[in-house]
């Protein structure tokens, strides 16, 4: 939406209601964000978070002023942050004022909590909020306090004394009765001593989709073991609707408590309502819609603390509406209901309050445990991964160019709004999910808390996917290998009947909990992975037990969500449909296969958040790790330099795979992208050409001296290079992260849509098409080879028949083709090699040597993958991008072939479909693309093809 267009944001203040936003960080003032949200979308408050102030201290240089003070050294971890904190709650109250002023002290207020440690201290509470109150001296500061017992005696003297509070962590109607009797019960202390009872401010935290979250899960369970059809109609009736029943009988008791003559009396001297604030409005269930706690909770006297992500998706597709008090009779029933069905509010709100409130212990430790780093360490530098790079002055100075633009377009902006003509105008803005994941998945974890404790009992967890599904899976499993305590993780992402074969020969079925996932629960790899394991399960472990060893991660509504469901599959887990396969490695389909194996997901999770603030809306472009790498990327790539050559440590060398599929399928199409290349190991600097840019993730816990002195004589030598500085493992989620937003931001710069991969599309239409074929005839479409030498066929299409006769002149060999087909590389261009054979190691190292001697006598970048995962990864780009590849397929005959049950197809041919669908796309596409069939003997095939290769090089 453009900013100009009218905010549904701003249309709530007709319905009653007050946007504030639950978000606070230095840069939010400095820069003018804050008060473009208040004239652009009539933002009324703000709430300020520990944890957010936690990432900002120690991701990014917002208070370097502060922290480089000589008096910091000597000051506790609490006063710094304080300080801190005091200074940016100020700062923000200055910007409210005019809010504050218009609104009559309605509106424009900012919120700072008490310490959490004080949850169950009546006096520390009153003297903290009172501290507090008068250190940042402002009339619109609110004070935090906590719903707990001991803070509703806490809230009614502060009351009582003037000072404006928010009362937080409220789930309950009993909890909210018992606030409001302690707004009311100050208020009226404060009249019997004659004193002002107007200006006064609270509000009620009441919280919404934690409430739901809980329920549900509870619902889940109790679908699970009942057969009885009465009892899943009564459960399936009130799933989803708990919280905002909750929340609507709630207000209808706001609206009766503050009515009738003892209200009358404070009213009539100018007291104004405690007014209910809904929280936690973030849609953690992705069937729901993501604006569903704004949408239906709009009412006279209310507020709405919203995120970042969601406040943006309302001002995108919110719709207006008194909601709140629509249907409070239904609601009414569904909380009979739920009490019907066995679950008691009371227990759920009790358990969310003890949960909620160590949250905000957790949070604020790990706060002064950052500003306590910050102290002993003496430096006011980012703590996050930290970005240099070392460019050639003509590319530096594009580079700088690039940066003033973005500065001055506000484009960082422009990104974590969704404008889709940051792009190429298309849906652009549908995709922007992942920009608020670490958050959302932070703020309702308990569910990857608790798949890692189910699973604790399997000795393996075998992942069935494929691209987006898969690859950061793997990189979780490479990296951090096998954990004790927990199942080791497999994945399998190729049809080749003897990968599947060895897939299955490592795991021990009785012991293994498999996990599907498909985002689109349509893709082919997948759905046969599936079947495949599921019928071999079955005959492992029985029927009934089978059902029990399948976790689904897929979409809502995908086919995949309906096979778990007649299946009767132990878990399904859902995935965003804003957010694409390959943006959605700290989603669902990366963090659950990384619960189960056992990663400290809490951890991996905040790390990956204190990237996500350090890349905010409201950071300085050169300041910005994300935007900064992405610019640099992408302005390469527009000057030639579009072969980003991936070196990471040997500790973090999986990575290379993820960011393959992020690169080349966000970038590759229209002819323009970025080609990645992954695996090639580094050689001297006069090997290359001027088309690199080397991106250098060392891992500082455990580098490699060899890569240093290599990645040292590159610099040297005058080629671009990027460093990345990773601490240690868990902060690859700090990378992901970081490389999403850096290609979104690259893919902006070339001009392309970063989000679609139209050519992966193709490439799958023709694979359909050859299996199709198949199931009528029961045999793959007829081929003729080009060339039959030494065992080997050779297949193209007749342009590139034509191209390779004319260039092998009378040489009509193998290694005479070979010759002809490299000899078309030329400056920029790039040596692909497309295997779809087995990937193991022996094979691996076969195909390395073949593009290592491409490299070094051609001098060109060199690609590697296994097909057929790169078809879901590399593939867009080979089709799509610009059309500087030679491409060597290989395929093989499989020596022994496996059934896909249900299927007339076997996994050998729809390998070979693939393939063939693969092949057929280059050729349309015009590129430069030969196919080598080595029959079934794989390891000899290979021997003769690189021995021809090396004849044909020299």
């Amino acid at each position: 939406m453009s900013p100009k267009t009218a905010s549904p944001l701003k249309g709530l203040s007709a319905y009653g209601q007050s946007p504030w936003l639950d978000y606070i960080r230095r840069t939010l003032i400095t820069s003018g964000e804050l008060k473009r949200l208040i004239d652009e979308d009539g933002l009324r408050g703000i709430t300020s978070n520990p944890a957010i102030f936690e990432k900002a201290i120690t991701g990014s240089t917002d208070y370097q002023d502060l922290l480089e003070s000589p008096d910091v050294v000597t000051m506790s971890a609490k006063g710094l942050y304080e300080k801190i904190a005091i200074r940016d709650v100020q700062g923000v109250a200055d910007i409210l004022q005019t809010v504050y002023n218009e609104s009559k002290g309605r509106d424009g207020y900012v919120s700072l909590e008490v310490s959490p440690a004080l949850s169950h201290d009546t006096r520390g509470t009153i003297e903290e909020a009172r501290r507090l109150w008068k250190a940042v001296s402002r009339p619109n500061l609110m004070v935090k306090v906590p719903a707990t017992a001991e803070g509703i005696p806490a809230i009614q003297q502060l009351i009582s004394e003037g000072i404006n509070i928010n009362v937080t962590l409220l789930f309950s109607q009993a909890a909210y009765e018992k606030v409001a009797e302690a707004y009311i019960s100050g208020l009226e202390a404060r009249a019997a001593r004659g004193e002002e009872v107007s200006g006064i401010a609270s509000v009620a935290s009441f919280f919404i989709s934690r409430i739901d979250t809980a329920i549900d899960s509870a619902i889940g369970a109790k679908l699970k073991a009942t057969e009885d059809a009465g009892e899943k109609a009564l459960l399936q009736s009130i799933e989803g609707k708990v919280a905002i029943a909750n929340a609507k009988i709630t207000y209808a008791k706001y609206e009766e408590l503050f009515s009738g003559p003892r209200w009358g009396a404070l009213a009539a001297q100018g007291a104004e309502t405690q007014r209910l604030l809904w929280a936690s409005t973030s849609s953690k269930n992705p069937k729901y819609s993501d604006v569903i706690y704004i949408d239906e909770l709009i009412g006279k006297d209310t507020v709405n603390t919203i995120p970042p992500a969601t406040f943006d998706a309302f001002r995108d597709h919110g719709s207006l509406r008194a909601s709140v008090t629509e249907n409070v009779d239904a609601a009414a029933v569904t909380m009979a209901s739920l009490e019907k069905a066995g679950i008691s509010m009371k227990v759920v709100t009790d358990k969310l309050l003890v949960e909620g409130l160590q949250q905000f212990v957790d949070a604020f430790d790990r706060l002064l445990a950052a500003t306590a780093k910050k102290i002993s360490e003496k430096t006011p530098t980012a703590r996050i991964n930290r970005l240099s790079f070392k460019l050639p002055p003509d590319l530096a100075a594009a580079v700088d160019e690039t940066i003033n633009d973005w500065r001055t377009g506000n484009k960082t902006q422009a990104l974590w709004r969704g404008d889709a003509s940051l792009w190429t105008g298309e849906d652009e803005a549908k995709w922007l999910g992942w920009l608020g994941i670490t958050d959302d998945q932070i703020a309702h974890i308990q569910h990857l808390v608790e798949v890692a404790e189910d699973t604790k009992g399997f000795k393996h967890a075998l992942l069935l996917g494929m691209g987006g599904s898969s690859l950061c899976p793997e990189v979780m499993r490479m990296t951090f290998g096998v954990i004790p305590g927990h199942p080791e993780l497999h994945v399998l992402d190729s049809t080749d009947p003897a990968q599947v074969r060895a897939i299955e020969q490592k795991v021990d079925l009785k012991s293994t909990v498999c996990i599907v996932s498909s985002k689109s629960g349509g893709t082919l790899e997948p759905n046969i992975f599936k079947q495949y394991f599921f019928e071999r399960m079955k005959q492992a472990v029985g029927e009934e037990e089978a059902s029990k060893r399948f976790i689904a991660i897929t979409d809502p509504g995908s086919n995949m969500q309906k096979v778990a469901e007649r299946d009767k599959f132990r878990h399904i887990f859902y995935g965003l449909s804003s957010i694409g396969g390959r943006y959605s490695a700290l989603s669902n389909f990366g963090m659950v296969p990384a619960a189960i194996m056992g990663v400290d997901i809490p951890k991996f999770l905040n790390e990956a958040e204190e990237m996500a603030q350090a890349c905010g809306p409201t950071v300085p472009v050169e300041q910005n790790p994300g935007v900064l790498l992405g610019i640099v990327l992408g302005v390469a790539g527009k000057h030639g330099r579009d072969k980003i050559t991936i070196i990471p440590s040997p500790g973090i060398a999986d990575l290379g795979a993820w960011l393959e599929q992020l690169l080349a399928e966000s970038t590759g199409k229209i002819g323009k992208g970025l080609i990645p290349v992954d695996r090639e190991h580094l050689g001297t600097p006069e090997v290359y050409g001027n088309d690199r840019v080397f991106a250098y993730l060392r891992l500082e816990s455990a580098p490699d001296a060899a890569q240093d002195a290599a990645i040292e004589a590159l610099e040297r030598a005058g080629h671009p290079v990027v460093r990345i500085a990773v601490d240690e493992i868990y902060d690859l989620g700090e990378e992901f992260f970081r490389w999403e937003i850096a290609t979104a931001t690259a893919g902006s710069i070339l001009g392309v849509n970063a989000f679609n991969q139209p050519d992966v599309e193709a490439s799958k239409i023709a694979t359909k098409k050859i299996t199709s074929e198949y199931e009528k005839t029961g045999s793959l479409p007829p081929e003729s080879p080009i060339l039959t030498d030494a065992g080997i066929r050779l297949f193209t299409d007749p342009a590139n028949a034509s191209a390779l006769e004319a260039a092998a002149g009378g040489d009509r060999s193998l290694a005479g083709y070979l010759k002809a087909h490299l000899n078309r590389l030329g400056t920029g261009d790039y040596f692909a090699v497309l295997g779809y054979i087995e990937m193991n190691d022996a094979h691996e190292a076969s195909l390395q040597t073949v593009r290592h001697a491409v490299r070094d006598k051609k001098h060109v970048a060199t690609c590697l993958g296994f097909g057929p995962r790169f078809l879901h990864s590399t593939g867009q780009a080979y089709k799509g991008g610009p059309n500087s590849g030679v491409f060597l397929q290989i395929t093989c005959d499989d020596a022994s072939d496996l059934a896909v049950p249900g299927q007339s197809f076997t996994f050998g041919v729809v390998k070979a479909a693939q393939a063939r669908g693969d092949f057929e796309v280059l050729s349309e596409r015009g590129r430069r693309a030969l196919r080598v069939h080595i029959g079934s003997d794989v390891a000899a095939g290979l021997g003769t093809l690189s021995a021809a290769i090396k004849t044909a090089l020299a």
